[in-house]
Formats: structure tokens, sequence, C-alpha cells
């Protein structure tokens, strides 16, 4: 297996359940909802994507958990957070396993069923339909266009957060997140921490 990895890199987690929490982040390369090139960002199904995952390194199973092990400082529980692109196209059994003894978690569009038992499930939906219905965390950004928070309530997840769009309008959409939030309780606000301290 070759994996086709955009970055890696150790911060702390800037947003959900998570936030604080120092993390290796291995961000795969390529997606299933769009090619990662502005000239098709119109036809994306999710065209607010504010990621750029296009550029990639390949790694072996061995090459890559290797590199995620020497990013990490040592002592606590080291975590890695799998993120994308669309992780579940790449992430797989091998390579968790070759992280045995790391706290795995996986930011994931929901789209792909995950091929890997991982320790921490977040999904965040760009579509009206996910495969993935149980987790940890479901993480929505709000306001979209074909989806509303409705849609995914009753899934089976322990963390229901609204994350307010980010771009041009940010301001109105956390204003609108906000007062979405004390309207429907079930949910909590989520923002981007990682942005406004200024860090990856």
């Amino acid at each position: 297996m070759t994996y086709f990895v955009n970055e890696i890199f150790y911060t702390l987690q800037g947003e959900g359940y998570w936030t604080g929490r120092p993390a290796v982040f291995c961000r795969f390369s390529r997606c299933n909802l769009w090619t990662g090139k502005e000239e098709d960002r119109h036809r994306a199904i999710c065209s607010f994507c504010d990621t750029d995952f296009s550029d990639y390194t390949e790694y072996t199973h061995y090459e890559l958990a290797r590199v995620i092990k020497d990013l990490w400082p040592g002592g606590g529980e080291p975590m890695v957070v799998f993120t994308g692109g669309e992780p579940a196209l790449q992430l797989d059994f091998t390579l968790v396993k070759h992280l045995r003894g790391w706290y795995t978690a996986v930011e994931t569009n929901g789209t792909v069923l995950l091929e890997a038992p991982v320790n921490w499930v977040c999904v965040s939906p760009k579509t009206p339909r996910v495969r993935i219905t149980a987790g940890d965390e479901l993480k929505l950004v709000y306001p979209q266009e074909r989806i509303t928070p409705n849609l995914f309530e009753n899934l089976s997840f322990r963390h229901f957060w609204i994350s307010p769009m980010d771009g041009p309008s940010l301001a109105e959409n956390t204003a609108a997140a906000v007062e979405f939030v004390k309207a429907n309780p079930k949910w909590r606000l989520n923002t981007q921490v990682h942005k406004t301290i200024g860090i990856p």
C-alpha cells in the first residue's frame, strides 16, 4: 500500500471535543467530493472547502508510521489525527497496526466506511446522506445550502457540533450558528481556535 499524504505536522487540536490537545496531524491527499483543484471548485459538492490537500508525498506504511512517531516529543499518550481530503479512502488496518499504543482519531465526511479501527470518529457531513451513522462527534459546517442539522440529529453520535462556515461571511455565519444552538440545545457551538491563535 502506498499512501498519498499532503502534510504531516505536530500541533494542538483546534476544534471539537479535543480542542487544546497536542496531536500529530496526518492529512491525506485525495477526496471523493472534490479534486482539490481550484478550477473544479464550482463542481465540488463542498465548494466551501478551505483545505489545500491536492499536493502529496508518497509513503509506505513503514515510512508513514515512522514520520508520525518521530514528530511526537515524548510523554503523555501520543495522539494522531487522520484528516484530509478524505482519509477513509486510504486509512487502513495496516497503518493503524503500526501505530499501536497511539490514540488514533479520524476526521471524515462520512461517505466512505472506515476500514481501520480507530479510537475516535468525527464525521463532518457535506452531503444529505452519510454511511458512517455512529461515532464520537458529528461536526456540521453551518449554514450549508444542501443540508440542515435536522438530517443528522437522530444519528448515534456522542457530541453534536455546529461550526460556522469560514470565509467572508464568518461573522454572519457565527451569529446564525449561535442563534441555532441557543434554539437547539442538543447542539454545541464549535469554533476554530487554531485559526484564532494562529497555529496550523
